[in-house]
């Protein structure tokens, strides 16, 4: 079993959420044996590798994704003509651009006929290369809803769609346990409208609270966490009250909402880019007229909602909606300098996309931190984000499982 010696001259602690300098990370196998000061490391019998001058920080996370699409501005127009053998290989080719942008980990939230699955397994086999994946399989709609289809009634739909549509708590509990049956880990559902969904109301609530309950308890049940598409205030609240585990986007959510997702211990996957890029790039992108008047009414109320969010201790973790109109995967970490725009620390947001992202996804004794015993997930970036959080955008060394795909 090989024995490395990462040589770091500044190194992120996200157990600490503090910067430490001249240390050196010892890994066996897979695995980190140890952290070390440089002055007193043996390095005798390792393959040394420098990554001084470098920041170093443990492999990122990115908690919200989608990898059958690539940034398309409007899948309403491709999904009729996309095989699942496209959205598989597409797959397959974003989830590496991940990883080179490292993010050696990732949760997909939602992609066409359980693709994600597939390729899960296959990365995990060591077929391909790619982050640790975390797949939620279809996505759980009402009839109608945020991810139903809205196509002409006599296409058949089950086959170009990431979603699954049901109705009552009884063909709830049947979507979940069908999804578990091939495999995800985690279950996610649609609450509320959403932005690119053609006819829905963005803020209306789309599930009852005994839907969505009955999803939490069933997921719960199996042992898994849950995620819910949540924009508009009622359905944030509701899917709180039934037990989610995070929020994802929130971007309409009030001070009840964040009172409740604070009693309760609920995480918010804030997903700012996706709005952003839609308001900024989504004309030049073809993306339609009425998308962008939605991301423009989410996103107005959400800088407010991510403050509150920091000021009452809420977990923020890092998630992107990769794959949405001009949200390529490989450039998601523009992320990073709208969650310092928007109040948060270079420091906090990089806790958000390692020790809170870790604990999200209920990972936290393998990833999300370089100590002992965790997997060996390093990455590595030129300059200093403490400095400049662009910085995070230009990802020169990526390690998963102490095999270096990057250099």
């Amino acid at each position: 079993m090989s024995k490395k010696a990462l040589q770091c001259s500044k190194m992120f602690d996200s157990v600490n959420g503090t910067v430490v300098r001249d240390v050196v990370i010892f890994i066996e196998g897979d695995r980190i044996t140890s952290v070390e000061p440089a002055a007193t490391a043996k390095l005798d019998g390792c393959e040394v590798i420098d990554l001084t001058g470098k920041f170093v920080t443990p492999g990122l996370i990115d908690c919200h994704m989608h990898i059958g699409m690539n940034g398309a501005g409007s899948s309403l127009g491709t999904k009729p003509y996309t095989s699942l053998g496209d959205a598989t290989m597409e797959g397959l080719t974003n989830v590496y651009s991940d990883l080179m942008a490292g993010f050696t980990s990732v949760r997909t939230c939602g992609d066409m006929g359980y693709s994600d699955v597939a390729i899960r397994n296959a990365i995990n086999r060591g077929d391909f290369a790619g982050p640790r994946m975390m797949v939620a399989g279809s996505n759980l709609s009402s009839t109608g809803g945020h991810s139903d289809t809205h196509y002409n009634p006599y296409l058949h739909e089950v086959e170009v769609h990431s979603g699954v549509a049901g109705d009552g708590p009884t063909e709830m509990v049947k979507l979940v346990r069908t999804n578990i049956k091939h495999g995800v880990d985690f279950i996610k559902f649609m609450a509320t409208g959403g932005v690119m969904s053609l006819g829905t109301t963005v803020g209306a609530q789309q599930m009852s609270y005994e839907e969505m309950k009955a999803i939490c308890d069933t997921a719960k049940m199996y042992g898994m966490i849950t995620a819910t598409h949540a924009h508009g205030t009622s359905g944030i609240k509701d899917a709180i009250r039934a037990g989610v585990t995070s929020v994802e986007h929130g971007m309409l959510m009030d001070e009840e909402g964040i009172q409740l997702m604070k009693e309760h211990g609920t995480t918010l996957v804030p997903t700012i880019i996706a709005a952003e890029r839609i308001i900024v790039k989504g004309k030049e992108a073809g993306t339609p007229d009425w998308a962008i008047a939605k991301a423009k009414q989410v996103y107005d109320r959400a800088h407010w909602g991510f403050t509150r969010c920091m000021e009452e201790g809420i977990p923020i973790a890092f998630g992107t909606d990769s794959g949405t109109p001009y949200n390529f995967h490989g450039k998601q970490a523009y992320e990073f300098e709208l969650m310092v725009g928007w109040g948060m620390t270079p420091l906090q947001a990089l806790t958000a996309a390692t020790k809170t992202a870790s604990e999200l996804l209920r990972k936290q004794d393998e990833v999300g931190s370089i100590e002992a015993d965790k997997y060996a997930d390093v990455v590595a970036f030129d300059g200093d984000p403490t400095e400049d959080i662009k910085v995070m955008t230009n990802c020169t060394f990526v390690m998963k499982g102490g095999e270096v795909y990057k250099a």
